[in-house]
Parts: structure tokens; C-alpha cells; sequence
């Protein structure tokens, strides 16, 4: 299983020091990383999505599978599959998972314009520890859970989307 917490900032300094403590917990073996991402929004309500650094041991797999949820949560267009069958598919899976249209609109509803989120997705996480650790930050902490089994679905899906290495 794997948590998929978004922390919502008012701007992006903040949420640029939580994201490189972060990055320091996974290296204490707090928190075992799949993705981890900035995104911030604009003046104009534009999402930009930045993965300063690639996370270690990322498959490509699990790549495409992060690239596909943060397309989703943040409407940023992804490996362009703005295709609507394939989108509304995908879309329907999440919904059946922890990440539905109430989700996502508390996500969304984080995000307004000059504001900024760290977006992580881990599959171990040490709760209190991490809890201890990014508190200080501040900002609003939303957290769903995706199944091994969604995982493995959703990465199944983008395969035979014919999105690259979604499945090797």
C-alpha cells in the first residue's frame, strides 16, 4: 500500500524547505519515497509540477504511475494522454481507490494561485516521526491511500495505453 500525502503552502520557499526535509527523512529511513514532487501555482491558476531530484529506486513503473497521479489530482497534462476515453478509464480506477473527486478537490482546493504543495507518495512511512519532522513547516497535510493491487492495475492500464516503461 502506499500513502499519497499532499501538503498544501502558502508560498514556495515553505514549500521547498518541507520538500528537502523530505528528501533528509528518506535518507533517516523515516520515509521510503515513490515519488515526491513541488507543485506550484501561478498567478494565472496554472499547476507546474517540479521534481527537483530523482528519487532512487524509482522504477519505471512506479515513474509513470506518479506521472499519472500528479496529470490527475493537478489537471498537468502527462505524457500527452489528454485522451478522454483513456482519461475518463483512468479516471473511474482512482475514484475506486482513496483517490476520488473528494480528493481531489481538497487538493485542488490547497492550491490557489501563488500558493505551493509537496506532493509525496511513499510506500513505508514512519507516521510519528514523519509527523515530528514536517511539523514545523506548517501548511495544510491531506493523505489517501492507493492499494497494491490499484498500483499494479493503474500501471497495467498505462501499459496497454502504450505509455513507455509503464509496465517494465
Amino acid at each position: 500500500m502506499s500513502e499519497l500525502i499532499v501538503i498544501g503552502y502558502d508560498n514556495h520557499d515553505q514549500a521547498t524547505s518541507a520538500y528537502n526535509e523530505v528528501l533528509a527523512m528518506q535518507g533517516d529511513f523515516v520515509v521510503e519515497l515513490q515519488g515526491l514532487a513541488i507543485v506550484n501555482v501561478d498567478s494565472d491558476g496554472k499547476s507546474h509540477v517540479e521534481t527537483p531530484q530523482k528519487i532512487v529506486g524509482m522504477s519505471a513503473a512506479s515513474g509513470a504511475l506518479w506521472g499519472m497521479l500528479i496529470g490527475l489530482l493537478f489537471f498537468v497534462p502527462f505524457f500527452g494522454l489528454a485522451l478522454g476515453g483513456l482519461m475518463g478509464a483512468l479516471f473511474g480506477k482512482l475514484g475506486k481507490s482513496g483517490i476520488n473527486d473528494e480528493f481531489r478537490s481538497q487538493v485542488n482546493a490547497l492550491l490557489e494561485p501563488g500558493n505551493s504543495a509537496v506532493v509525496i507518495m511513499a510506500s513505508k512511512i514512519t507516521e510519528d516521526k514523519f509527523a515530528d519532522r514536517i511539523g514545523p513547516f506548517g501548511g495544510k497535510l491531506l493523505k489517501t491511500s492507493l492499494s497494491e493491487e490499484d498500483e499494479k492495475e493503474l500501471a497495467h492500464d498505462l501499459g496497454d495505453a502504450g505509455v513507455p516503461n509503464a509496465t517494465s
